[in-house]
């Protein structure tokens, strides 16, 4: 598989979704963007046909009445994708290893993005090597682009905006054959001039059904922070990390042998948008995701397993991080933008 781990996983059979996002905040306006390509081949007894799928979400934290989220779906034949160099269409929007180019069309609107970056990190991936050996995980999540400065312009509703310099983003894929039962994520990379560059945690908090119950959580967390990796996926640490989250935030801890991450993110209401996850088995996931949420991390470390751990840095992040709350229900009274 290329090092990027972009490559198309759907080998044309039933029972699989595939999604690629790009999320990052405009350090200019203040807007969260998340841009997506989706694919679902459901299972026969649903009777439905497989499709592909572009999402258009825009959160501005000034004025949330005015948040957009938007989704076309197109028969499956429309998606086309090569491996190397990693190419993915949907029609005729474009994903590639360097940006992402399309348009949809909505009730009388449209909305469009031409955007670049170039890659400087390697891939992170959130499945332990040995999970995904064993098909353990039903569904795989890596960041081909964990940390990517992002340039271009965005336009909807009649209004566009060149990225300013500087807006930090993270593009991701991930695979499977069933949502989680609830979950929590984070993604930032966007800490300000004074963090290094380079510096993004990603983390995903997971309740899944195993035997007639919910297990969990689980919580794999990838970061690099001061040059440094912190790798916190075995499954000894996903089970041990800490974690508490709900739809207005998230508590996390993520600990390797010498490093230790205390994060805190949280999300306001009225910036959340609201979506709908279709599994291949016809399930709903209902999802409250939003680009402008707060996060707080402190980062500690120590000399070796019985030392006591040293605060060695805070990173603060306003209104540029990522997140994302999932269930299976409804929440009530939040509204959805895709159903």
């Amino acid at each position: 598989m290329p090092d990027r781990w972009n490559a198309l996983q759907w080998d044309g059979q039933p029972g699989h979704y595939e999604v690629y996002y790009l999320t990052f905040t405009d350090p200019g306006s203040g807007v969260g963007f998340w841009i997506r390509y989706t694919m679902v081949a459901p299972l026969p007894q649903t009777g439905e046909e497989a499709t592909c799928s572009l999402w258009f979400m825009a959160m501005d934290p000034a004025n949330p009445a005015a948040n957009v989220g938007e989704k076309v779906s197109f028969p499956v034949s429309q998606l086309n994708a090569r491996a190397t160099p990693f190419e993915l269409r949907i029609g005729e929007a474009v994903l590639s290893d360097t940006g992402m180019k399309g348009a949809l069309e909505h009730g009388g609107g449209r909305c469009e993005w031409d955007l670049r970056w170039q890659p400087t990190l390697p891939a992170y991936g959130h499945v332990h090597p040995f999970l995904r050996r064993a098909g353990i995980a039903k569904t795989v999540l890596f960041l081909p682009h964990p940390d990517v400065v992002v340039s271009g312009t965005v336009a909807w509703d009649g209004g566009s905006i060149d990225v300013a310099p500087g807006a930090q983003g993270g593009q991701a894929h991930l695979w499977g054959s069933k949502h989680a039962t609830r979950w929590a994520w984070l993604h930032c990379s966007d800490f300000g001039p004074t963090a290094r560059g380079g510096t993004f945690v990603d983390g995903v908090s997971v309740f899944v059904p195993r035997f007639g119950r919910e297990l969990g959580p689980n919580t794999p967390v990838v970061a690099r922070v001061g040059g440094n990796d912190v790798m916190s996926i075995s499954p000894l640490a996903v089970q041990r990390n800490q974690s508490d989250f709900g739809p207005w935030g998230w508590t996390f801890e993520a600990k390797t042998l010498r490093r230790k991450l205390e994060c805190s993110v949280t999300a306001r209401a009225e910036d959340l948008v609201g979506v709908t996850y279709h599994d291949p088995d016809g399930e709903l996931a209902y999802c409250y995701n939003t680009e402008v949420a707060d996060l707080r991390m402190n980062v500690f470390e120590r000399g070796g397993p019985f030392s006591e751990w040293r605060k060695t840095g805070e990173l603060v992040s306003d209104r540029r991080a990522h997140f994302e709350y999932a269930q299976r229900t409804p929440i009530e009274g939040l509204s959805l933008a895709v159903t």
